[in-house]
């Protein structure tokens, strides 16, 4: 289990070195593009509106700066509160994918709030530095239309006025709308012992976790995450953010705005997202109880109006009896639920969420003692070279009385390494596969271990992430299990 994968990865230079890259990784934007090896799903159409054609306040239409689209280009005035502001129509309400292309030649973050129709759609969005006034990048957002006339804002929120802005385009099929499973299910809820969409079908979504944010964080950008959105086909992404071993705890400032920065990236890719609270050491999840509450109220209650989230509160409780767990959910949903009453939360279990078989136990504990809340599924994690016929068995059994996510599995051992056993893992995937549970594989990195995904140096190098070349074997074999089709009734 991951009480063995939690030691600190091979230095990649000087600590401060370190640090600033992590920072700058976290900050770099999502952006609409895919890259040109995608196998990318059909393309969307989308409307362009240049910035030279919007009303502008405290800003000026320029051209000095190659590379912009139509005639120009707005430069913010250097002052708190100028504006662009374009007025689009649509013929069908709904969510849809806003993209907005920007340079910012300085080295200083240029925030902007983002509104439409006067309602805050992002609050102080990032557009950090690209590195010269003629290097154009875009990020995007998802954002709510109305039918006809709606109005979006982009507002500088400092001194230093706004980023240069080229234009905004739209994604005339709604964003992460159309077919992406986000779009597709909406809302999730658990419905018995399983998890369904908004038809009220149960589902099963596939994707990738995150290595720990801390570490890294240089795997996660705008290419990877178009890769695993587009390429992979996945649905969901889990975002691990350790609360010790140099994560949450040391900065929880900074630990917090990389999850919200990455449920925004993912959210416009049509993505679920697993916020994944990765407590580990100590296993018992009262020592970061206080924490937790700060950390989900704030997650919760920016967020809550998203419908493709799900809360993994506590990652692999360990050294403490099924009780101890259950009086840690029981006192830490309620606060999530009193900002977010509609995202399912995933509550770990005992034995580093082996449903308690690791300490000779199994999930008659868990069924015989269930935690007091609704709209809640357990986790299991495994890892195939290790974890044999008990486990397999354990989760067969307790799919049929629970609902259960696997937030966690590798086809190595429970360390995360060493030789890749796809027979026993494909049992697994197939057992899973029949009895809708979802599963998110371990992990998304370059890690040197044979269960990150990436060969090493792939996120230094910031890919090339389509394709198979850059991949382990273990990667390859995940990749090619989460873009068979998907499941999604709608009727």
């Amino acid at each position: 289990m991951s009480w063995l994968r939690s030691s600190h990865p091979t230095p990649r230079g000087s600590g401060a070195a370190v640090a600033l890259a992590l920072a700058l990784s976290a900050a770099l934007p999502a952006t609409a593009a895919v890259s040109a090896d995608s196998a990318a799903a059909s393309p969307r159409a989308a409307t362009v509106h240049e910035a030279e054609s919007a009303v502008i306040s405290r800003g000026a239409v320029e051209s000095d700066h190659a590379g912009f689209t139509g005639d120009g280009f707005v430069n913010y005035d250097n002052v708190r509160g100028g504006y662009v502001q374009w007025t689009v129509n649509v013929t069908q309400a709904g969510p849809t994918g806003l993209t907005l292309r920007f340079a910012n030649g300085t080295a200083t973050n240029r925030p902007m709030d983002i509104t439409v129709n006067g309602a805050m759609a992002s609050s102080g969005k990032a557009f950090p530095g690209t590195g010269a006034w003629t290097n154009w990048t875009t990020t995007t957002l998802n954002v709510n239309l109305r039918t006809g006339a709606n109005t979006i804002r982009a507002t500088a929120t400092t001194a230093n006025g706004g980023p240069n802005v080229d234009r905004i385009s739209l994604e005339t099929s709604g964003g992460p709308a159309g077919d992406t499973p986000a779009a597709v299910n909406g809302q999730l809820r658990v419905c018995g012992t399983k998890l369904c969409n908004r038809h009220g079908k149960p589902v099963q979504l596939r994707g990738m976790s995150s290595h720990g944010t801390q570490w890294y964080s240089q795997c996660l950008t705008s290419g990877s995450l178009d890769a695993l959105a587009r390429d992979w086909h996945a649905d969901v992404l889990r975002v691990s953010t350790y609360v010790q071993e140099g994560g949450y705890e040391s900065d929880p400032r900074r630990f917090t705005d990389m999850v919200h920065s990455l449920i925004e990236q993912a959210t416009a890719r049509g993505l679920y997202v697993i916020v994944d609270w990765h407590q580990l050491t100590p296993g018992d999840p009262h020592y970061n109880l206080s924490r937790a509450r700060t950390f989900f109220t704030e997650i919760a209650q920016r967020h809550a109006n998203k419908t493709n989230l799900l809360y993994e509160i506590a990652n692999e409780p360990n050294g403490v009896s099924w009780s101890r767990i259950r009086s840690y959910a029981e006192q830490l949903i309620p606060v999530i639920r009193q900002k977010d009453p509609e995202t399912p939360v995933l509550v770990g279990t005992r034995a580093w969420s082996s449903l308690g078989v690791s300490d000779g136990s199994s999930e008659n504990e868990v069924t015989a003692d269930p935690v007091n809340a609704t709209n809640i599924l357990y986790t299991f994690h495994f890892y195939a070279s290790s974890h044999r016929e008990e486990y397999l068995d354990t989760l067969s059994r307790a799919a049929d009385k629970l609902p259960v996510f696997v937030t966690e599995f590798g086809t190595q051992n429970s360390a995360g390494e060493g030789a890749n056993d796809f027979t026993m893992t494909k049992r697994y995937i197939d057992l899973m596969a029949a009895k809708k549970i979802s599963w998110v594989n371990w992990n998304f990195s370059d890690d040197e271990r044979s269960g990150a995904v990436f060969k090493p140096g792939t996120c230094n190098a910031d890919g090339p992430w389509t394709g198979t070349a850059q991949l382990k074997p273990a990667g390859t074999w995940i990749r090619e299990q989460i873009r068979t089709p998907d499941d999604f009734p709608t009727s």
